[in-house]
């Protein structure tokens, strides 16, 4: 890879971290998707590229038989690559601007029944101030449907409790306003008040300012997202579940609890930051399915 090319590569996942607000996970796999496009190119030039090179190399990409999610990241991330080098006038053409983005194969996202959820809570050691703390992510994760690295994101100015509210800022740091419940918020504020203060020997967290993290880890800094997934790989674990469960299935089951319960389809749109309703629709498919096995092991004649 020459240097023009690493350059332009450390901008553009810049602008993704700055600009766009990625998750550090996003960016990661973007940075994964142009490398080895660089890498492919060997001494052809970025600027030189055409429309027919790109094509050239999703023919050859398609050979090792990536799930069509992964195919449509890479050519995604070309796509976004050579937007911004549009943008910033690195090439005079965008080649990839015609380059059409297999549609992804959409399976129906898993959930937590409730008793799977209580399962799980019931089984967090809160004796100590990380179980304790653990348990408060988790009935946040399962009450508002935050996304994790909008929970890890949290400072203390976000939250009006008071009003049951907490300010959220999802992806491209698009803000809104999730709710919490009774529940919740009691957890959260006894974490705040009596366990956070706990939480590290090596710094003071007594009076937390308004941009402190409200999550933090043993060192008193903010709290990562892979802390939280392995402390839920821990508990399921322990409770031998069988299901993969990772911070996005308490999104997951957020929703579609609050669809079997009812909500409208628009409420819930606007609780989990999609941008689109097409988004949200995928979980009134998995409430239809919840019902069918209802039906057919509760009707007599099913």
């Amino acid at each position: 890879m020459n240097q023009i090319s690493k350059q332009c590569l450390k901008d553009f996942l810049t602008y993704l971290e700055i600009e766009r607000n990625f998750s550090a996970h996003t960016i990661l796999a973007y940075e994964g998707d142009i490398t080895s496009f660089i890498i492919w190119l060997e001494d052809f030039m970025l600027e030189k590229v055409t429309y027919s090179k790109i094509r050239e190399y999703v023919l050859f990409i398609q050979k090792f038989n990536y799930t069509r999610t992964t195919l449509a990241r890479k050519i995604s991330a070309i796509r976004s690559f050579y937007k911004y080098l549009y943008r910033e006038r690195v090439v005079d053409i965008n080649p990839a601007s015609a380059l059409r983005i297999p549609k992804r194969s959409r399976s129906l996202p898993k959930f937590l029944t409730e008793t799977e959820i209580e399962q799980i809570f019931n089984s967090i050691d809160i004796s100590t101030p990380a179980g304790f703390r653990n348990k408060t992510i988790l009935e946040l994760l399962y009450a508002t449907g935050m996304r994790i690295s909008e929970l890890s994101n949290l400072n203390f100015e976000h939250l009006n409790l008071e009003n049951d509210e907490i300010k959220v800022f999802g992806k491209g740091a698009k803000e809104r306003i999730v709710l919490v419940s009774h529940r919740a918020k009691d957890i959260l504020k006894t974490y705040i008040r009596t366990v956070r203060p706990l939480i590290s020997r090596d710094c003071d967290l007594t009076s937390p300012k308004e941009n402190d993290p409200v999550f933090v880890n043993n060192t008193g800094y903010r709290l990562q997202p892979q802390s939280v997934r392995a402390a839920i790989r821990d508990v399921c674990k322990k409770i031998s579940l069988p299901k993969n469960v990772t911070p996005h299935v308490f999104r997951h089951s957020f929703a579609t609890k609050l669809l079997e319960k009812g909500a409208d389809l628009r409420v819930v749109q606007e609780l989990l930051g999609h941008a689109s309703i097409s988004n949200t629709q995928i979980y009134t498919h998995v409430t239809t399915e919840r019902m069918k096995e209802v039906y057919n092991s509760a009707h007599p004649r099913a």
